[in-house]
């Protein structure tokens, strides 16, 4: 597989492969799946190239890290990039107090409790080593860091305040002591990745959904700056949770949601483009975010070997450049979307 090698400071960096994998699937997002499944998973990841993994404490309330953790336990710890999340602390509580009632099937019982303190942080990474197994983490990510997720500004505000009068601090002793490579956020607003960058020093960003071939809002200001600043991109959600995976269907959804109207008609004309130009709109909602120069990897996850295989086909699937400059007359897509490779690349 493609490689990207990213180093702003320096040292050395990292170096990731173009797919990686995120493992949220892997918590028993929307439906439980065995730790038998799982490992087949990972496997066929690891066979297609993969060498990137995302994981966090959330993502089936340590199950997803638990079972990444068993399977990475087997390979050289040089052989691959592993990234984990800080912002909340895991606590035991009854069954029916659990987070993600609903969204997360047959999970450990434990309720999330946000805590961006500098305490709260190194006590979230040392119970990330401890459910992983491992000695060491690549990269550290402020999670959910949004408005999406705290409901209202002055409810993000208080926790901005709280990590970066604290949290942050605790990562960047983490990377000067060579704990972690480098560190970040993984956040699903583009406004609020470009906040911190602007008070903070980091290196990366998990920016989840908000540089899609359904929008590009993020071209504005925040993508320049990561440029500028050698700030690397890592891509989640590239199929917006799903919609530009299924297409315009009944119940698609959008934002882990049903997608609404106007979604969905802005969907189904992009992806008549697509059928024009002989491409599906899952292949071409993929290979888009790689374009962009600040982009190191795209991790759109998988809960079953046969997506996982379909990903990395879409990957190797050229894309003829006239259907990106038809959707761009159309005004399906921004004009300063870069639809061309600027990344030199490497291959493994």
């Amino acid at each position: 597989m493609k490689t990207r090698h990213w180093d702003r400071r320096g040292n050395g960096g990292l170096t990731f492969t173009e797919l990686g994998f995120g493992t949220a699937p892997l918590g028993n997002l929307y439906r439980a799946i065995s730790d038998e499944e799982a490992a087949a998973v990972l496997d066929a990841a690891w066979e297609c190239g993969t060498r990137y993994f995302d994981t966090a404490p959330l993502y089936g309330l340590g199950l997803a890290e638990s079972r990444v953790g068993r399977f990475l336990r087997s390979k050289l710890r040089h052989e691959f990039v592993l990234s984990t999340k800080v912002g909340r602390i895991m606590k035991v509580c009854p069954p029916e107090q659990r987070t993600g009632i609903g969204k997360f099937f047959n999970t450990p019982s434990r309720r999330e409790v946000f805590d961006y303190s500098y305490d709260g942080v190194m006590r979230s990474f040392e119970a990330s080593l401890e459910r992983t197994g491992l000695d060491s983490f690549d990269i550290l990510f402020v999670h959910d860091l949004d408005v999406f997720n705290h409901g209202t500004q002055e409810a993000c505000d208080y926790y901005v305040e709280q990590f970066m009068s604290g949290g942050y601090q605790a990562m960047i002793s983490l990377r000067d002591q060579d704990v972690v490579s480098a560190i970040g956020g993984g956040i699903n607003e583009w406004q609020m990745c470009q906040l911190l960058a602007e008070r903070g020093d980091f290196d990366l960003f998990l920016l989840a959904g908000r540089y899609t071939l359904l929008e590009q809002e993020a071209l504005e200001t925040f993508l320049p700056m990561c440029v500028t600043r050698g700030i690397g991109i890592v891509l989640g959600g590239p199929y917006n949770s799903g919609i530009l995976a299924t297409g315009p269907i009944a119940g698609a959804q959008y934002n882990y949601s049903d997608a609404p109207t106007e979604v969905l008609e802005r969907v189904q004309r992009i992806e008549e483009v697509c059928r024009k130009h002989g491409v599906s709109l899952p292949n071409a909602a993929l290979n888009f975010p790689f374009f962009h120069p600040a982009v190191v990897s795209v991790i759109p996850g998988g809960q079953s070997v046969n997506q996982v295989v379909s990903n990395y086909r879409a990957r190797s699937t050229p894309i003829p450049v006239e259907l990106w400059d038809d959707l761009k007359t159309l005004g399906l897509m921004r004009q300063d979307a870069p639809v061309c490779e600027t990344w030199g690349i490497e291959s493994e």
